[in-house]
């Protein structure tokens, strides 16, 4: 069992976390006031822990931490300049991006696209927020990224697609990329919903490219944008030549639309909101929205029920994200009660625990259709993390978390290249002693 620490040493920007917040003293009749301050507080955690994934600096985090980088290894930001005339642009109105590194060999016609995550903004003053950062504007891009996991260049590293055309596209719509303008000019601001635009831009761009011709295709993406890529998988299949194998990975995408510890519906408050704010009723399932609230049908339980495209979740049942704000919001946790528990797992008590279990038995009901679903995979573990496909040493390396002695990668091939099923659930935590379980208390 491998505890990666995430203390003021060695993630300075998780320090947000344990920061005073104005909201924390609230009563539970005071849930709706509350709420605002803990989109914020999503809002500022996403920031970090993407900040955390993304971070150009070798030493700066879990992904690049196992293994040195390379040149080969950072690929520069592209700017999509066809844009501007398309109006599809980042929340500030600046142009979005992407990083691509060109395939080569037997991978040369095939295509890996992977969405970045990092959370969503529901309000106008968080929307605001992020035209200052890299989630809302290109200006603050890292201009060069790592290529590793999913997207290393390296065949024993990735030995999947390692030699595929791979991208990496920056997120910076702040609602999945699938925004609309509808309200753009009601609210006030400068601000541009133009998620969905965004995404029609680039694939254009990839397609000119020879994503056209592609013989094989998968759309991943991670977090918020491992949700993008369930959202947008039946559209990006019909963009591409019938006779080819286009498949999606939801990488920590399968957000669960549970209330959290007090009953109240925060999550889905949040969901809410952001289909509002944005109009992504539009870029939803037309079924679906037909039959039920927007806001219902934008959860992933729901969303793979109409996917006709196959695909595979990865997903852990102690997801840390979900459990900080999906279960355990701030809000939610006035006396502290769960503050050592929700930092470092070890440190919950076997109460806590028999609650995380229920948690985790959730995931698995919501599970139960897909599980039955021939095309589908999964790789479900029970490790307090979130995000695996993009670290290496996870992804696929000789210490990587496995299940019945298989690896993500290994998984994840077996799937898409049909050399057998691959359903994949861990056994409740502790079971698993090659998890990799992040401590945010310091050092």
């Amino acid at each position: 069992m491998v505890v990666v620490k995430v203390g003021s040493n060695s993630m300075a920007n998780i320090s947000g976390l344990r920061g005073p917040l104005w909201w924390m003293q609230w009563a539970k009749r005071g849930w709706a006031i509350a709420a605002v301050g803990f989109a914020v507080f999503v809002f500022v955690f996403a920031l970090s822990v993407a900040s955390y994934y993304r971070s150009s600096e070798p030493e700066s985090n879990i992904a690049n931490s196992f293994h040195r980088i390379t040149t080969s290894d950072l690929i520069d930001l592209t700017l999509l300049h066809s844009a501007k005339d398309r109006g599809a642009l980042c929340l500030d109105g600046s142009l979005p991006g992407y990083h691509f590194q060109k395939g080569f060999g037997s991978g040369a016609k095939n295509w890996l696209l992977f969405i970045e995550g990092g959370g969503w903004c529901n309000t106008i003053e968080s929307c605001i927020l992020r035209k200052h950062m890299h989630l809302g504007s290109s200006k603050h891009m890292g201009r060069r990224v790592h290529f590793t996991g999913i997207l290393s260049p390296y065949p024993d590293h990735n030995p999947g697609f390692f030699n595929w055309n791979r991208v990496r596209i920056q997120y910076c719509d702040g609602a999945f990329i699938a925004g609309h303008p509808d309200n753009e000019l009601k609210n006030g601001t400068e601000l541009f919903f133009r998620g969905q635009l965004i995404w029609e831009a680039i694939m254009d761009e990839l397609l000119s490219f020879g994503l056209s011709k592609a013989e094989q295709a998968l759309l991943s993406g991670c977090s918020s944008g491992g949700l993008a890529a369930l959202i947008h998988c039946d559209e990006f299949q019909h963009l591409l030549p019938k006779d080819a194998t286009v498949k999606c990975l939801g990488d920590a995408g399968f957000f669960l639309d549970e209330k959290d510890v007090l009953h109240n519906p925060t999550v889905r408050s949040l969901f809410r909101d952001v289909v509002n704010l944005q109009g992504l009723a539009k870029s939803l399932n037309k079924d679906c929205v037909a039959r039920m609230e927007p806001d219902r049908c934008i959860f992933p339980e729901e969303i793979v029920k109409n996917i006709k495209t196959p695909v595979f979740l990865v997903q852990s049942a102690y997801d840390f994200w979900q459990i900080q704000n999906t279960l355990i919001p701030k809000a939610s946790d006035p006396h502290s009660y769960w503050q050592n528990c929700r930092l470092n797992i070890y440190n919950c008590n076997s109460t806590q625990v028999e609650i995380l279990l229920a948690f985790r038995g959730s995931l698995l009901k919501a599970l139960n259709d897909f599980e039955k679903n021939k095309e589908g995979g999964m790789f479900i573990s029970s490790c307090f993390i979130h995000c695996q496909t993009l670290m290496t040493e996870i992804w696929n390396s000789p210490k990587s978390l496995r299940i019945n002695n298989k690896t993500i990668a290994e998984s994840v091939g077996d799937w898409y290249f049909n050399r057998s099923a691959a359903k994949l659930i861990d056994c409740p935590f502790p079971c698993n002693p090659t998890c990799y379980n992040v401590n945010f208390t310091r050092d």
